[in-house]
């Protein structure tokens, strides 16, 4: 904190501001100039960026702000030769403010010193077999990295060959990973296998790590709905107290006759005491520290909105394939011409669905010199990919289409198969299987337990949606879905009054994404998807979403807290001076103590609890 406060002008005046207040008090005792000259200087640096801050907000948004009361209330205090009270309000409140500054830098430099760590240089292989080292910011799509043992990776890429990978940065899990020979690895994690070469598959502004950083500061910039509201709370509460205080003193002194100093004395407590400088800080710490913590764990939350809304679902729909399952398929049995097999396999390289991954992977010896790669590949979102005459896609789409050697008949109904037809005739098919991710029936557990329904929308056919969700044990599943189908059911539920959230992973998932009330991305997905969520799960771990739902509920449990315990405190402190019983250092200290207890509640969230 000290380090923090050195390092920022606001902290220097604060400093410089504490010695002279502290100065006055020893000088009091040699007399009232000496002490009245430190405590004026006090107020002037303690004052300084409060003051400014006030005048700058109130002339741009046209409307006065909490740092303005706590101003005229100084100000005040020195007009009835109260400079002492006054140096005291604006110490205890520039420190509390000081302590904000300190807690939002906390929340975001828990993730961006992740950041710091990832090597600004990386080991380049070039093509005569020399190894140099060059800026991580000039390696670029294709270039080989030699990755040694024990070092961090620089950059994101595929490996060669297999290694263990530990991932506790990106993903907060201490044990290693297994990657095989073209897996990818990223930029941050440490390679505690044997050394490798890693083929470069993106910049180093396009890596996960930096676009973890880039999306927790744009989550950082975006106000949660309880921030929204207090924020136009505070305007409106502050041109309130701004009105009463003065007719307070005008009573006390006309009425109950009070002379003018006490009568205007009394003012300057309700002044401070009735500043809602703790509500103020009821929610923005608090969400900061949870969006940063649940980055740490593995999950990014689009800012303070998305944060609050978590724990609000009712409904969760969730995607199959790379969501419920690994999305790592297995060719197990086909039938396609060898000709059209070599045009499938190029155009399967075309798109990043884990079906066409493992198609290629399956056939990656096939060669394309007679194909005609002038002819584009288009990606039919729901249903498959198509070049000229050939397309590819699930069964459902080509119910009608000539079928003369009988494959639909063929197909096992419990795997994934896709279909290939030839102008307006079935040609061929590849049958393939998928496994259900352990951590998916955690996860879906956890959310049933929570009260949340869970219900599989996926495009795949009857037999292996059943399987699926009979393995994974959610409430409903819905087989054979359109990307516009999916949509319907979201719009459904939110017709019904429910919170939907939605998980997913492919293009034909950003537009159900886009319209869930939480849209929740897996990480390995597609950029289109990524960009529709609101939340992204960087692993692809749906237990990771669970542990960040229970920590959208401790977030809304920490604001209700300090909601509650500063409108109670601004309550009785005002109740005590209409009494007569409360004067200002005890008033200021009660009431920037509140702020202050506030901020440091809010703060708790950037632990991680083995409990939430």
């Amino acid at each position: 904190m000290l380090k923090f406060l050195s390092n920022t002008r606001s902290g220097q005046f604060l400093m410089i501001g504490i010695f002279f207040t502290l100065s006055g008090f020893v000088l009091n005792s040699l007399g009232g100039f000496y002490s009245q000259f430190s405590f004026y200087f006090a107020i002037f640096f303690l004052g300084f960026f409060s003051a400014k801050k006030a005048l700058v907000e109130t002339i741009h948004s046209k409307a006065p702000n909490v740092d303005l009361l706590m101003i005229l209330a100084a100000l005040g205090a020195c007009l009835i030769s109260y400079e002492s009270e006054g140096a005291i309000l604006l110490l205890i409140f520039a420190g509390s403010e000081a302590l904000e500054s300190y807690a939002t830098n906390k929340s975001k430099s828990a993730i961006s010193e992740l950041m710091s760590h990832v090597p600004a240089v990386a080991q380049l292989f070039k093509e005569n077999g020399e190894v140099v080292e060059v800026p991580t910011n000039t390696l670029k799509v294709g270039d080989t990295v030699v990755i040694s043992k024990g070092v961090q990776i620089p950059i994101d890429g595929y490996t060669d060959r297999k290694t263990q990978i530990n991932e506790a940065s990106l993903t907060g899990e201490s044990l290693p990973v297994e990657k095989e020979n073209g897996d990818e690895v990223f930029s941050g994690t440490f390679n505690e296998g044997n050394a490798f070469h890693l083929k470069v598959n993106k910049t180093s502004d396009q890596t996960v790590f930096s676009n973890i950083i880039r999306m927790v500061e744009e989550a950082q910039k975006r106000p949660s709905k309880i921030s929204k509201i207090i924020d136009r709370f505070e305007t409106k509460y502050v041109i309130a107290v701004l009105i009463i205080v003065p007719i307070f003193i005008v009573t006390l002194y006309t009425i109950n006759g009070f002379s003018f100093q006490e009568a205007f004395y009394r003012g300057m407590v309700l002044l401070t005491v009735a500043s809602p400088c703790a509500l103020v800080a009821s929610a923005t710490p608090a969400t900061l520290s949870a969006i940063s913590n649940g980055a740490k764990n593995g999950v990014l939350v689009k800012g303070g909105a998305a944060m609050e809304s978590l724990n609000t679902m009712d409904i969760l729909y969730s995607d199959k394939t790379g969501t419920l399952t690994l999305g790592d398929f297995t060719v197990l049995d086909y039938e396609v011409p060898d000709d059209v097999l070599n045009e499938v396999v190029y155009m399967e390289q075309q798109s990043n669905h884990p079906i066409a991954n493992a198609i290629v992977a399956a056939f990656k010896d096939r060669t394309f010199k007679d194909i005609d790669t002038s002819e584009p590949v288009e990606e039919i979102a729901g249903s498959g990919v198509k070049k000229g005459a050939i397309t590819i896609g699930k069964p459902s789409a080509f119910n009608g289409y000539l079928d003369k050697n009988h494959y639909l008949d063929k197909i096992a109904e419990e795997n994934t198969t896709i279909i290939v037809v030839k102008d307006d005739g079935i040609v061929g098919y590849v049958s393939l299987s998928d496994q259900v991710r352990y951590e998916a029936i955690e996860a879906v557990s956890g959310f049933q337990k929570e009260g949340i329904q869970v219900v599989l929308l996926t495009g795949d056919n009857e037999r292996v949606a059943a399987k699926v969700a009979k393995e994974v044990k959610v409430n409903d599943y819905v087989a054979n879905c359109l990307p516009e189908d999916k949509i319907n059911y979201i719009l459904k539920s939110q017709r019904n009054k429910k919170v939907v959230g939605m998980v997913g992973d492919g293009i034909n998932d950003a537009p159900a994404l886009a319209n869930a009330d939480i849209g929740i991305a897996m990480g390995s997905g597609s950029s289109v998807a990524i960009e529709s969520a609101d939340v992204v799960i960087v692993k692809n771990d749906l237990a990771k979403l669970l542990y960040s739902y229970k920590l959208s509920s401790r977030l809304n449990r920490i604001i209700k807290q300090n909601i509650i315990f500063s409108i109670s405190v601004i309550v009785i402190l005002i109740f005590l001076n209409l009494l007569g019983y409360l004067d200002l250092p005890v008033g200021v200290v009660f009431h920037e103590g509140s702020t202050i207890l506030v901020i440091l509640n809010g703060l708790r969230l950037l632990q991680k609890e083995k409990k939430v």
